[in-house]
């Protein structure tokens, strides 16, 4: 199939990847635009995983309101360099990182930093629900793993649908702008806060 400037152009303004990257995506997926999109993310998640060791010491605070002041959101992302952080690539992400934590409240950054505490709080849940249920033996496994997944799934940013795209996490989102900057991206904390919580909740 030929592969014409108007696809390339509709690719790189889907996905920022450069104009050699697109022709070689649409190439490789024979001219189908979603393969494309595929191919060139993971292209972008290989690219990312090169750049996750290096130092992210730049970046922004990003501060975010939502109905009329109800809920608010601080979350610090960081890259390399100050010339990543102005960029408008980087900003928006911050920006779409606050509106994902306002709208879906996500209490850790990703899995690892879950306590363990709480995990085997969650596991203990589970177990017992499985028991009353009448489960025995290897299927109380399956279940208990099946929720612990759905669990990291709902209180992880990074495990997250995003809100904006359903074939997205907001690992995804992130890796797509590591790899559209050529940085690496760290999102280093977060607060949410709900008008009327109280403390103990936050």
């Amino acid at each position: 199939m030929e592969i014409t400037a108007d696809m390339i152009k509709q690719l790189r303004a889907e996905t920022s990847a450069g104009v050699l990257d697109c022709r070689k995506a649409l190439q490789e997926s024979n001219g189908d635009f979603q393969k494309a999109v595929e191919w060139l993310r993971e292209k972008g998640m290989a690219t990312a995983a090169k750049r996750a060791d290096r130092e992210a010491s730049n970046g922004t605070l990003e501060l975010y309101s939502h109905g009329n002041g109800r809920v608010g959101v601080m979350v610090e992302v960081n890259c390399e360099t100050d010339f990543a952080a102005r960029s408008e690539q980087f900003r928006t992400l911050a920006h779409e990182i606050a509106l994902q934590i306002a709208a879906s409240a996500p209490k850790y950054v990703k899995p690892e930093d879950i306590p363990a505490a709480e995990l085997e709080h969650e596991t203990q849940r589970a177990r017992a629900r499985a028991k009353e249920d009448g489960k025995t033996g290897a299927v109380v496994d399956k279940i208990v793993e099946g929720y612990l997944d759905k669990y990291k799934d709902e209180v992880c940013l990074f495990r997250q649908t995003y809100i904006r795209d359903e074939s997205l996490t907001v690992e995804k989102l992130v890796m797509q702008t590591v790899a559209a900057i050529g940085e690496n991206v760290i999102v280093r904390r977060f607060q949410r806060w709900e008008l009327g919580e109280s403390a103990s909740q936050e």
